[in-house]
């Protein structure tokens, strides 16, 4: 009952072949070449059969950040790669001869913390990935949630701020601009600017002429006022994102993935607190748990594999 996940990124293409308790048991790693979608193409396809050398496999599971049809099938837009309106999953079949399924990154990664992670003894969770931008996952009673189009759960693009700061999605006041590690960015280098509590972002940052994500993480870690502080406003955000969602959803544990979400119960607290505040008709609406995602960065390609095995074999 072995699969093969697949997960494109901006910079690199991972692998692994995957078992049925989400274990890995090999793994590949592979530049991405952007601007080539063609080269891309034959990259999965090389690692997949590097993968399935010696081995029963039975699917693979194609996973990219992006709008996927509800057949996971056709790649409508993938904002790394050049495919508009791909047949990707059609193309990988007549290539490979094994079953294949295409799925968005977020989703991927979603389905994995539900079934062998931080999700696994729940039945309704939101995941929120909080990196360069803000994936999201939906499952609800036990199904992962794509949309009528396929598109759905795109969560970084839910607005919380009327005619707040410009998204790339086009629209403004977007939960990404305000909950991404992008966001964390724009708000220590404002306080960076201001001085006071900001006085060791500003110091970080003339020593390397810019802050860098892993220089707001480490003094998060040493416990700087700034860098807390821009962490705690970040939190908030995410916070009140999460009591909207909750009124929608109703999701029983939220989970949080991504680099921003190295930060642990740093992170959760301000989160909660928000949460907590916003959500409607507290004291009678349950409140949901909040946890960090435990399978990391091979969430991923081990929720490609696993939803590729469920498509060959539904429960």
């Amino acid at each position: 009952m072995h699969a093969i996940g697949i997960d494109i990124g901006g910079t690199k293409i991972a692998g692994a072949l995957v078992d049925e308790f989400g274990t890995i048991l090999r793994s590949e790693r592979t530049p991405t070449t952007a601007g080539d979608p063609r080269a891309i193409e034959d990259a999965v396809v090389e690692m997949i059969q590097k993968l399935a050398v010696g081995e029963d496999v039975i699917a693979a599971g194609v996973a990219a950040a992006g709008f996927i049809d509800s057949a996971q099938s056709t790649v409508y837009y993938a904002p790394n790669i050049n495919w508009r309106n791909e047949p990707l999953r059609a193309t990988l079949e007549e290539r490979l001869n094994l079953p294949i399924l295409i799925e968005n990154d977020a989703n991927a990664a979603g389905w994995a913390e539900f079934c062998f992670g931080a999700g696994q003894v729940y039945s309704d969770m939101v995941t929120l990935t909080i990196g360069t931008g803000v994936g999201g996952a939906i499952v609800s009673n036990d199904r992962l949630f794509r949309g009528g189009f396929g598109c759905g759960a795109e969560l970084g693009h839910v607005r919380i701020v009327p005619d707040g700061l410009p998204c790339g999605c086009g629209a403004q006041g977007c939960i990404e601009q305000y909950g991404s590690g992008r966001a964390l960015l724009r708000i220590a280098n404002s306080l960076a600017d201001a001085g006071g509590i900001g006085l060791g972002l500003a110091s970080a940052r003339s020593r390397k002429g810019k802050l860098s994500g892993k220089d707001v993480g480490r003094l998060i870690q040493d416990g700087d006022p700034g860098a807390l502080a821009a962490l705690r406003q970040l939190g908030d955000a995410l916070g009140q994102a999460c009591a909207s969602l909750a009124a929608v959803l109703d999701p029983q544990i939220f989970v949080f993935g991504g680099g921003v979400a190295d930060a642990g119960e740093l992170l959760l607290e301000p989160i909660r607190t928000a949460y907590l505040e916003n959500l409607p008709a507290r004291g009678y609406h349950p409140e949901a748990e909040f946890a960090i995602a435990q399978l990391v960065n091979d969430a991923g390609v081990v929720g490609a594999a696993d939803l590729a095995r469920k498509h060959v074999f539904p429960v």
